[in-house]
């Protein structure tokens, strides 16, 4: 039995840290050099994907998917979610306006969520602790939107569990743990 899951959003966010935080293989990354306004934060930047994989048991797998999170290379998100059971949207809360990159998202991938399902991890809430979950939770509710969101340290590999297993909540509700 394998599934693939998605890990989107805006660069800087943890897409591949978190992926590589609990991949049970090293990570295949497409990283090139930053050339761009996106060299001001990171000195590179993932151009087609990332790919891990999360062995549950020998016969069952999840194959994890990053994708770019600049907006020019939006046609790769096409490709990567074909075949997805879910989407990880990660924000970054030290950038300038997370409330719009979750926006943004959630609208760019909108028909993939309808079928499947979407949790959103905030990351460096360390860094920036403003916006709170409960402003996210006030625009996710006037978007009508109700979508499990947790504050995640990418590099942790229990805080990325957590976020799979809210995903697995979303795409099975009489999941027992």
């Amino acid at each position: 039995m394998e599934h693939k899951i998605i890990f989107t959003g805006p660069v800087g966010a943890g897409k591949t840290t978190a992926i590589s935080s609990i991949s049970d293989i090293p990570v295949v990354k497409t990283e090139a050099n930053a050339s761009d306004e996106v060299a001001l934060r990171k000195s590179n930047t993932t151009v087609a994907m990332d790919y891990g994989i999360l062995n549950l048991d020998e016969n069952a797998k999840i194959h994890l998917y990053g994708t770019p999170g600049q907006e020019r290379f939006s046609f790769m998100w096409d490709i990567l979610t074909v075949g997805g059971v879910g989407l990880i949207l990660m924000l970054d809360n030290a950038r300038e306006d997370p409330i719009k990159d979750m926006e943004f998202f959630l609208e760019a991938f909108k028909p993939f969520i309808e079928k499947n399902g979407v949790v959103i991890g905030v990351t460096r809430t360390d860094i920036s602790p403003r916006p709170g979950l409960y402003t996210f939770h006030k625009k996710l509710y006037e978007l009508k939107m109700n979508v499990p969101i947790f504050e995640v340290d990418a590099r942790d590999r229990g805080d990325v569990k957590t976020l799979l297993l809210g995903l697995l909540s979303v795409l099975d509700p009489g999941l027992k743990r």
